[in-house]
């Protein structure tokens, strides 16, 4: 009788052994199910978006070099004759008329009007703007208007992109991420830095945040680019520069710290000269044509009197101040200005390589105060430095000082990169990028708008801050200092 208990206990034991094997085997198999279909899915969007990306940078690769090609063909017969400059008031007028009859989204520095559509029109941009922008800053910029080339590049591949998107008939979040991949390329095809310039167009649609869900594929669609470019016959103007990099003690931090500061207020000076030149046309109420001829007789007035090293690109001073020679001290002014003249009266073109003038222009007359046997260096760094606080892009920026200049000089020029990116506070030269952080806890701002449409009354400084509690008591200073006189 008790063996018979006992065998049925068994039993009933194993039944239970069983089941709860069985149950454990489920949970291992659905387990294992759902990684299958998780990694899968993440596979097949790998392979999806190398697919679209390396598209995209076929197109811009090729779109962009032609762009490169004919405004280095342009120029280079255009600046043989001495007095060539002389056109610029009838080019600004026509690059005007092109832009203002055919595309009139084409209009400004190209990139500003890119992050625009992004933010409000998920990408979608007419390809008229692609031709246009093409042909109206190669005018500009070959008869000697101050301009740079990015600007086109970026509404070239963000017009091709979203054009390919239009083929494949993509949704809307598909569509903005093809648009970020073609402005991606674009940049990387034109600055010569396949990864910074994919880091740049990611970081530099809202300040204090990166797209990371499009960092994949916009480093795909730059390194194609890129190498499309370069098979097309592009060579790039800023090469390796052999400069002599500080090992880093107290004294090269503090210096680059200062470099920093030099550079977030040389950029907050090129961002408000470029606003000056707007409001003064806008004051006096001219007609475009009006505007046009003006703005193109001041260049050429600045090009008679002062320098033809501020018309046009200005590849030349940049590559000599990288090589170590001491540039004018006003060079960085008189760049701006120049820049701020050729958009204001309706010429084409971007803002980055005036950036890189002023900005190696600025470090370079840093240097000369500070450290003139080393002002290739501070140029370099100041080159980079100048970007990441105009644009608000200080993490593509300090990649683009490897890129450029050799992996040694990242730390310091890292430094000079988010210090000036800090001190260039809530401003852009892009006033369409959203504000997504604060530089600092000390100042309350509102977020999630674009920077143009910051009202400077709503910068409010926080009580507790040092500088605040310091205000405050200066305030109580000056108001018991009042009481006593009364």
């Amino acid at each position: 009788m008790f063996a018979v208990a006992d065998m049925s206990f068994a039993g009933g034991g194993g039944q239970k052994a069983r089941a709860l094997m069985k149950a454990k085997l489920h949970v291992h198999k659905m387990k294992f199910q759902h990684d299958f279909v998780e990694e899968m899915t993440i596979f097949s969007s790998i392979v999806k978006w190398t697919g679209y990306a390396s598209a995209v940078g076929v197109l811009v690769g090729s779109g962009t070099a032609a762009f490169l090609l004919l405004l280095g063909y342009t120029t280079k017969n255009l600046t043989r004759f001495p007095l060539y400059y002389l056109i610029l008031p009838l080019a600004i007028l026509a690059t005007s008329a092109l832009i203002r009859w055919l595309a009139p989204e084409a209009e400004g520095h190209g990139t500003e009007k890119v992050i625009e559509a992004i933010h409000k029109r998920m990408g979608r941009i007419p390809i008229a703007v692609v031709p246009v922008k093409l042909f109206a800053t190669v005018i500009t910029i070959a008869s000697g208007g101050s301009a740079g080339k990015e600007g086109p590049s970026a509404q070239i591949g963000a017009g091709l992109a979203s054009l390919f998107a239009d083929f494949l008939r993509v949704d809307d979040t598909d569509r903005r991420k093809l648009v970020i991949c073609g402005i991606s390329a674009g940049f990387a095809t034109v600055f010569g830095t396949p990864i910074a310039g994919a880091l740049f167009g990611i970081e530099v649609l809202v300040v204090g945040q990166i797209f990371s869900e499009v960092l994949f594929p916009s480093v795909v669609a730059g390194i194609i680019g890129y190498n499309v470019a370069l098979a097309l016959g592009v060579q790039y103007g800023i090469t390796n520069v052999c400069c002599v990099v500080p090992y880093l003690t107290e004294w090269v931090f503090l210096r680059m710290i200062l470099l920093g500061i030099w550079c977030g207020l040389a950029s907050l000076m090129l961002i408000e000269i470029l606003k000056v030149s707007t409001r003064v046309y806008n004051h006096f109420k001219l007609s475009w044509v009006m505007k046009a001829l003006i703005g193109g007789g001041l260049l050429a007035l600045i090009g008679r009197f002062v320098s033809l090293s501020y018309l046009g690109l200005g590849i030349e001073t940049i590559e000599s101040g990288l090589a170590g020679d001491a540039l004018p001290v006003g060079a960085f002014l008189w760049k701006s200005v120049a820049t701020s003249i050729t958009l204001g009266s309706g010429g084409s073109g971007g803002v980055v390589t005036p950036i890189f003038f002023v900005g190696t222009a600025a470090g370079n007359a840093f240097a000369q105060l500070v450290d003139p046997a080393n002002i290739a260096t501070y140029s370099a760094i100041g080159l980079t430095a100048l970007l990441a606080g105009a644009a608000n892009t200080p993490i593509a920026a300090s990649v683009m000082a490897m890129e450029l200049f050799g992996p040694k000089i990242g730390s310091v020029a890292a430094i000079a990169c988010m210090t000036s990116f800090l001190m260039t506070g809530y401003r852009s030269i892009y006033p369409s990028q959203l504000l997504g952080a604060q530089k600092s806890r000390s100042l309350t701002v509102p977020t999630g708008s674009p920077i143009g449409e910051l009202d400077p009354t709503h910068v409010a400084l926080r009580e507790k801050s040092l500088l605040g509690i310091l205000m405050k008591i200066i305030s109580r200073l000056k108001r018991g200092t009042e009481s006593k006189d009364d």
